[in-house]
């Protein structure tokens, strides 16, 4: 257990320096994606055709850099951590086309109010449209849908992803066994990674 604690503890240090030069360049706001390493990041990766499949909203607390996110539960975590928790310590960070109008000082405040709501809510491993439980991307739309109004990202159901592949099949029956929602509302990492209302600031 001493030895794992090392590493880790070495993993968050190299990520903690790795992120020094982006530091500057973050905005209370900016939302960033990652490829996870849960164990249905696969089948999100499959369904999507996307590597992208966890994403969280970028707050600063005096001097660090947070990432409020959903997990379990919707909780948050320093930036270090959560880099160093995906795959290679790759992400990207997105922002707003028009954050410096948008996102004033009174907007970033409802913005948090809107993520506090859920904190401490359940992840939603069903990806229901329901606030009783909630997952990543699902999280970063109503927040930013409820303090701005912007939709960042189009709505589908779960029948327009593409479930063919075995590994998505099996996810499926895991979750859902024969009463798969497939009218179901949903909102992938992609769809709002490819929205227009975002422009890449960081990629690493």
């Amino acid at each position: 257990m001493e030895r794992i604690a090392q590493v880790q503890q070495e993993q968050d240090e190299r990520a903690t320096m790795a992120l020094d030069s982006i530091r500057p360049k973050l905005h209370n706001g900016d939302l960033i994606f990652q490829t996870s390493t849960s164990t249905q990041s696969r089948a999100i990766q499959l369904a999507t055709h996307s590597p992208y499949s966890h994403c969280g909203i970028l707050f600063r607390r005096g001097t660090e850099w947070r990432v409020f996110e959903a997990v379990q539960p919707v909780s948050e975590t320093s930036l270090a951590a959560w880099v160093a928790r995906g795959k290679g310590g790759q992400f990207v960070v997105k922002r707003l086309h028009d954050a410096e109008t948008v996102l004033t000082p009174a907007t970033l405040q409802r913005l948090r109010a809107a993520g506090e709501q859920y904190r401490g809510k359940s992840y939603d491993l069903y990806f229901g449209w329901s606030d009783d439980r909630i997952y990543c991307s699902e999280l970063l739309w109503k927040m930013y849908q409820q303090a701005t109004g912007r939709e960042i990202g189009q709505l589908e159901t779960l029948r327009q992803f593409d479930l063919s592949h075995p590994a998505v099949q099996a996810k499926l029956k895991e979750r859902y066994g024969n009463q798969i929602p497939l009218n179901e509302r949903a909102i992938s990492p992609v769809r709002m990674f490819e929205s227009p209302e975002l422009v890449t600031v960081v990629q690493k």
